[in-house]
């Protein structure tokens, strides 16, 4: 028999931000061509039955092959990144070009577009971090680099070597408004964190249980606030990167209503731990810290119900991955480090879909097209992917993952393939998992299985 499809998906429920209905997908070169009861033979024939069909997510939060402030380097590579992505039923990462001052932001963003081009497996792009903003960068680089496709710019509020002054943020959210990118913001107030933590120091609070302490809800309040307000002033859009609770929530309805047009995610850690998971002695607590840190459980319910009703509009990984037992991770300054020289961030690539699904769907807080609008659809909006990625439709890109929404899963660090040594969600028991995630119509994860040659994911031109 004659085949004019490659490959095609049968008997699957498809699912988008706004519906679900019963249809075959045709995909012709790594594209959707045909939608409906029976499409053409194809040259690979994929069964869905009894199963549902979601787009391939989009992680719009990562931290990938990347230095930190502190000199220290994720552990994930883009191979390894990209693989774990794949399964979790996410088929586009958006990850993060660190420029360091002194750097040529230019320089930087083609070192990373060198490195992940050799390396990923899905298709990719990036945000730029400046913290240099020289009149080089200003005038010259950032707006070649956004003409080029990078259309996102992250601003760090908060950490020493890499954070931008008020004067700052508003020239680097300047160009962003004439040439067309949106600014992200990292939300902490520096200077109070600072002062808590001198305070606890001094008092011989130095374990990794008083992270969250030295970073309370305030911090993050008060800047969400001054950065809407800067934004507001400059009238350039915002994104405001992992809410963590109800104020920095109220800070952006405040914004939203006042007219300033605000965005904002959130990430699954701070819908699965409280402040209360880090209060225990030792350094184990060191896998749990993450900025800014988590609440409490009223926190949770706030989340929860902003993501249902639209003030978050996009669920990241924040995917930040430091190996616990690593003199290159979380131990880079020893197992007695006062948990601010800590290295902050936890994993998240392959779990953040799933936890949506189990905990959002299936614990009755989303509706399945909701869980698909904040973890594929919106992300591929805010960041011009859209609908390229994101969606199911003709045209689109044969992005697609195929859902078992009642298969249990209990989460082991085996289970995400990525290179970290441990997962913070170890034995949690999560209901929904991918059995196969499809990139532009190719498969890259299958039975438990990552699949695809490095280098063959694509950059995004956004």
């Amino acid at each position: 028999m004659s085949t004019s499809l490659d490959v095609a998906i049968r008997g699957g429920t498809l699912v988008t931000a706004d519906r679900q209905w019963r249809a075959d997908i045709g995909i012709r070169d790594g594209v959707i061509v045909s939608l409906g009861d029976h499409v053409a033979p194809a040259a690979r024939e994929l069964d869905a039955t009894g199963r549902h069909v979601l787009p391939g997510g989009v992680d719009a939060h990562t931290h990938i092959d990347q230095v930190s402030s502190t000199g220290l380097h994720t552990a994930d590579d883009f191979t390894s990144a990209s693989r774990s992505a794949a399964a979790g039923g996410t088929t586009t990462v958006l990850a993060h070009v660190a420029q360091h001052r002194g750097q040529s932001l230019r320089t930087v963003t083609a070192e990373y577009a060198a490195r992940a081009a050799r390396d990923v497996i899905i298709d990719y792009a990036f945000h730029l971090i400046v913290s240099d903003p020289t009149p080089t960068v200003l005038e010259e680089e950032l707006p070649a680099l956004i003409a080029q496709g990078h259309r996102s710019l992250k601003l760090f509020m908060t950490y020493e070597k890499i954070r931008l002054t008020d004067a700052q943020l508003l020239a680097v959210m300047d160009v962003a408004r004439t040439h067309g990118a949106l600014p992200i913001v990292h939300a902490e107030h520096h200077e109070a964190i600072q002062w808590l933590t001198q305070r606890l120091l001094a008092d011989g609070r130095t374990s990794p249980r008083w992270h969250a302490a030295a970073r309370p809800e305030p911090v993050e309040r008060e800047a969400v606030h001054r950065a809407c307000m800067l934004a507001e002033l400059v009238g350039v859009p915002l994104m405001v990167f992992h809410v963590s609770g109800m104020q920095a929530l109220d800070e952006i309805r405040r914004a939203r209503a006042r007219g300033v047009t605000v965005y904002a995610e959130t990430c699954p850690q701070y819908l699965a731990f409280t402040a209360e998971d880090l209060a225990h002695d030792g350094f184990e607590i060191a896998k749990l810290m993450f900025s800014p840190a988590p609440r409490d459980a009223s926190a949770q319910t706030a989340l929860w119900s902003a993501l249902a009703d639209g003030t978050l509009d996009v669920f990241s990984s924040d995917h930040a991955p430091y190996r616990f037992a690593d003199v290159a991770g979380k131990q880079a300054f020893g197992t007695d480090a006062p948990f601010h020289r800590i290295p902050n961030g936890v994993p998240g690539l392959a779990v953040r879909l799933p936890f949506l699904i189990s905990e959002g769907v299936h614990g009755g807080r989303l509706t399945l097209e909701r869980a698909v609008a904040v973890g594929c659809e919106a992300p591929a909006r805010r960041y011009g992917l859209f609908p390229q990625k994101g969606t199911i439709a003709l045209g689109s890109d044969a992005d697609l993952a195929i859902w078992d929404l009642d298969r249990e899963v209990v989460c082991t660090h085996a289970l995400m393939h990525d290179r970290m040594d441990y997962t913070p969600y170890e034995g949690r028991v999560l209901r929904g998992w991918p059995s196969m995630t499809l990139s532009r119509g190719e498969v890259v994860y299958a039975d438990g299985t990552p699949q695809g040659v490095p280098g063959r994911g694509r950059w995004l031109r956004r």
